[in-house]
């Protein structure tokens, strides 16, 4: 527990202990804002991301209840400061769609001089907000979770094939905005991993897939590779955990989807690399 979530922890348990609250998940009523999971499956949406979309919600809510509160205030000034930049609405207004922006807002996102997220606050204070097994579960699954770059291997029935760069870890994919593109193709999008695996062994592709255009996979390889150089990692792998995640700095990825935004059809354009600004359009 970090020294931003350990100070929310102490408000929070305060606050609770001043009114009546569930000891529990089950005594909990929803209120009239919470997302029908039963309609939502009903009416097709993927079980696996109709379950991380539930727990999105719950995220929102934490936010929009601890925000004002003084423990918070780095958190609000960085979040806010990035939102008045970027305008997070997706296309034309912005190329950052909401569900990219506020997944890097909640589970990347290191609030201040500390490594706790917004996710890692919520989760430490469970024995006070009481989600369920599953809801912890899934939100784990999210707060590890980052944006990745991936390339098309073609269609697996209903679901994408992408493999990592780096990496090669190859994955089937639903995609929750529908977009299926095609094979050859580079994603910058965040996956996030079966929950039940003996039920679903497919990731979720939980943000809009960025195609990456104008660049070969060699380009975006050698550019990982030379900026994992100096990051202190056990492996390859976490240092390029470290470098999708984290970025050099604050912002670093989102002003990349500013900068190299290209057009927007049937998914979101990108141009360009990081650190070359001369491939950017928009450098």
């Amino acid at each position: 527990m970090g020294e931003i979530s350990k100070q929310l922890h102490v408000k929070l348990k305060a606050m609770a202990s001043n009114v009546l609250l569930p000891q529990s998940s089950k005594g909990r009523k929803p209120s009239p804002q919470t997302p029908d999971i039963e309609k939502m499956i009903a009416d097709a949406m993927d079980p696996v991301h109709t379950a991380y979309n539930f727990v999105h919600h719950i995220t929102s809510v934490f936010v929009e209840n601890v925000s004002q509160l003084p423990e918070m205030r780095a958190f609000t000034k960085e979040v806010g400061k990035a939102e008045d930049e970027y305008l997070p609405e997706g296309p034309p207004m912005s190329p950052l769609t909401r569900s990219y922006f506020t997944s890097w807002a909640f589970f990347d996102h290191r609030i201040g001089k500390t490594t706790d997220t917004l996710a890692s606050c919520l989760i430490d204070a469970n024995d006070i907000i009481w989600m369920n097994p599953d809801q912890l579960h899934a939100l784990k699954k999210m707060t590890e979770s980052r944006m990745g770059i991936y390339e098309h291997k073609g269609m697996e029935d209903n679901h994408v094939r992408l493999r990592e760069l780096v990496t090669d870890r190859e994955s089937v994919c639903h995609v929750a905005s529908g977009y299926r593109g095609k094979a050859g193709e580079l994603w910058y999008v965040r996956l996030l991993p079966p929950l039940v695996p003996k039920f679903a062994t497919y990731h979720v592709a939980f943000t809009t897939p960025y195609v990456l255009l104008g660049s070969t996979k060699k380009d975006w390889i050698d550019f990982l590779r030379r900026n994992m150089v100096g990051i202190k990692a056990s492996s390859e792998a976490e240092a390029l955990h470290w470098l999708l995640k984290f970025g050099p700095r604050m912002n670093y990825w989102n002003e990349f989807v500013l900068l190299a935004y290209h057009h927007q059809a049937n998914a979101i354009y990108l141009s360009g690399i990081p650190d070359l600004k001369s491939t950017l359009p928009h450098a």
